[in-house]
Parts: structure tokens; C-alpha cells; sequence
């Protein structure tokens, strides 16, 4: 009988997976037809395979401009972020205050608390960085380091108290004790926080459309947008420049992928 609860369940699961991979294999096999044979939206193969519609997308949409700018605005986001949450992770899980326990609820409300647009709009205005990349690289920062550091610090407190005092006798200052000491047993964690953080930053359309003034710093979402606005009655091009616009953080996903199980189950059970 458990026999058959697990054959039931691996059968449900892989209908499940279809309910993803159906809609991309359309995708990825309409990126390759021609127009006619794209706007049927099948899974049939293509007559002759087009390659030259990646090409296409290339010339006609402004990809690689996009794709710098979705580099630039990502990965400083992720290594702010990191750098910030680290740190605190690591010194809010050794100091266990009632004000250390009040910051951190404080950081948690972040999760919770949605971006208010306007007042937003009007503070960076009032700095005079409204339309820079500065603007939105510190506005992911601020709205990752609290899932991140709610991640951090449950990882840091499974981290033995012996490890520190042992450092110490050796004659290890604070940063030597968390740079070299720490941060290599962090890796699975900040593995998962970088991929995840990457991930909701890449595919972002909110912020961009917001405080993104020029079209010449548009992120790859936004040119998306664009492009389908344009092309919309050539699904063979739009097929394309989606597969294009999701290939960089699919592959760092991929990369990072062994460290993703063990970053997302650490510090959920303490000792």
C-alpha cells in the first residue's frame, strides 16, 4: 500500500511538472518557426528551424543595451545586499539582547511592509539621484537585506558558540572571525540569497517603470514590454527575446544549484 501512495505521488507530481514544462517547451520550440507557424501555438516542430530570429531580436529590441543594464543594476544589488546582511546576520545571532531582539523584528517588518511609491518617489527626488542607477541599486538593497538577514541570522545561531572562543584564544580579531571563520560555513546560505535576490531583481517591472526615467537604462523586463508592444503580432520574435531575457538568470540558477537545498533548509532546526 505504500508502494502505491508513492507510485500515486510521483504520478501526480510529474502531471504537475507539465502544467511548466508544456507552456516553455511551446516557447522555446515557437522561438525557432516563422510567424505563421508561431501564432498556432503548438508543440509541433518547426519546418525549418530560424535561427535567425534570435539574431533578429538582437538588431530590433535594444537586448544588449538591457542586458548591461540589468547586469549593473543586479549584481551591485546582490553584493550590497550581502555585504549589509551578512555582518548584521552574524551580530544580531551572538548578541542576544533585548535590543539586538528589537532590531531584528524592526529588519522583519521590511518583509512584510510593502515599497510606498509616492513618498518613495519624492525622497529620491529630494537627493537628487531620481533616474540614476544609485536610485534603484538602493532600493533593492534596502528591500532584500531583511529577507536575507532572516535567513543569516536562523543559519548563524546553528553555528557553535565554541568556533568564536576558539578564534579568539588564536588570536583572531572580529573581522578575521567572521571573514574567515564564518563566512565560508555561510556559503550554502549565501548562495540561496544571492540566486533568490538576483532572481526578484532581474525580473522586477515595478521599480524600473518607477524611477527609471530613460529609456537608456531600461532593465530587461522593461524592454520586454517594450518589444512586445511593438512585435506583438510576432510570436516567433517575442518567443525569442524571452528566452533571451530569462537565459542569464536560469543559467546562474543552474550553477548555483547545489547549494540551493541546503541554504533554504539551514537554520531551520537549531544544534
Amino acid at each position: 500500500m505504500k508502494k502505491q501512495r508513492i507510485i500515486g505521488l510521483e504520478l501526480f507530481l510529474i502531471l504537475c511538472s507539465l502544467l511548466i514544462l508544456i507552456p516553455l517547451a511551446l516557447i522555446v520550440l515557437g522561438s525557432f518557426k516563422t510567424r505563421p507557424e508561431a501564432g498556432h501555438f503548438d508543440l509541433s516542430l518547426p519546418e525549418v528551424w530560424q535561427w535567425r530570429n534570435y539574431m533578429e531580436v538582437f538588431e530590433k529590441s535594444g537586448l544588449f543595451r538591457s542586458l548591461l543594464n540589468s547586469l549593473v543594476v543586479t549584481g551591485i544589488s546582490v553584493v550590497c545586499c550581502l555585504l549589509c546582511s551578512g555582518p548584521a546576520g552574524f551580530i544580531i545571532a551572538r548578541r542576544d539582547t533585548k535590543a539586538m531582539r528589537g532590531i531584528f523584528a524592526l529588519f522583519m517588518l521590511g518583509i512584510v511592509a510593502p515599497v510606498s511609491i509616492i513618498p518613495t518617489v519624492l525622497l529620491i527626488r529630494a537627493l537628487g539621484i531620481y533616474g540614476s542607477y544609485l536610485s534603484i541599486i538602493l532600493l533593492y538593497t534596502s528591500t532584500s537585506i531583511p529577507w536575507s538577514l532572516f535567513f543569516l541570522t536562523g543559519f548563524v545561531k546553528t553555528i557553535p558558540r565554541e568556533l568564536d572562543y576558539a578564534a579568539l584564544i588564536d588570536g583572531c580579531g572580529p573581522a578575521q572571525l567572521f571573514f574567515r571563520i564564518i563566512v565560508p560555513l555561510l556559503v550554502p546560505v549565501l548562495a540561496t540569497n544571492m540566486v533568490f535576490i538576483a532572481m526578484t531583481v532581474w525580473n522586477d517591472f515595478m521599480l524600473p517603470l518607477y524611477f527609471f526615467s530613460s529609456a537608456e537604462r531600461w532593465t530587461m523586463p522593461l524592454m520586454v514590454y517594450n518589444f512586445f508592444g511593438q512585435y506583438f503580432r510576432q510570436w516567433n520574435y517575442v518567443f525569442a527575446c524571452l528566452i533571451l531575457t530569462a537565459l542569464p538568470i536560469t543559467l546562474l540558477y543552474l550553477s548555483s544549484q547545489r547549494y540551493i537545498i541546503s541554504g533554504m533548509t539551514s537554520g531551520s532546526v537549531k544544534g
